[in-house]
C-alpha cells in the first residue's frame, strides 16, 4: 500500500480563478485574462490561458479544415444526388458541439479552481504551449 500523498497545490485565490474564468469568456475575456495574468503571473492562470488557447487555435483549424471538407463533400455528393449529402451537415455540427463540451468541461475546472486539462487534447495543449503564459 502506498502511503505517500500527492503533492497539493495551495488554495487559488479570488484572483486566480478570475484569470483563469475570464480566459473561457469570449476573445476579449481571453485578452483581458492575459493582461491580468501579466501583472500577477500563478499557474491556475497560465494552466487555463494554455488551455483556452489550444481551444482557440484547435477551433479555427476544425472549422477551416471541415468549411473546405464540406464544400467539397457537399458538391460531390450533391452531384452525384447521394443521400450522403444530408450528413455533411451533421459532421459540422458533430464538430461545434464536441467543442462546445470541452469549453464547458474548461469553464467548470477553472471555475472549481482545479487544474484539470480537458479530455484528449488537454494534455497536448499544456505541452505545445509550454512557454506561454509562464
Amino acid at each position: 500500500m502506498d502511503t505517500t500523498t500527492p503533492p497539493t497545490m495551495p488554495t487559488p485565490t479570488t484572483e486566480d480563478k478570475t484569470v483563469a474564468i475570464l480566459s473561457y469568456i469570449t476573445l476579449i475575456g481571453f485578452i483581458v485574462a492575459i493582461v491580468i495574468h501579466s501583472s500577477k503571473k500563478t499557474q491556475l492562470g497560465a494552466f487555463h490561458l494554455r488551455q483556452v488557447l489550444g481551444l482557440i487555435l484547435t477551433s479555427i483549424a476544425g472549422w477551416i479544415c471541415l468549411a473546405v471538407m464540406m464544400f467539397v463533400l457537399f458538391f460531390v455528393l450533391a452531384f452525384m444526388k447521394s443521400v450522403l449529402a444530408f450528413l455533411v451537415p451533421l459532421i459540422w455540427f458533430a464538430f461545434g458541439v464536441s467543442m462546445f463540451v470541452l469549453w464547458v468541461m474548461g469553464l467548470i475546472a477553472a471555475i472549481n479552481g482545479q487544474m484539470k486539462p480537458m479530455p484528449v487534447v488537454g494534455d497536448l495543449y499544456q505541452k505545445w504551449f509550454a512557454g506561454a503564459f509562464a
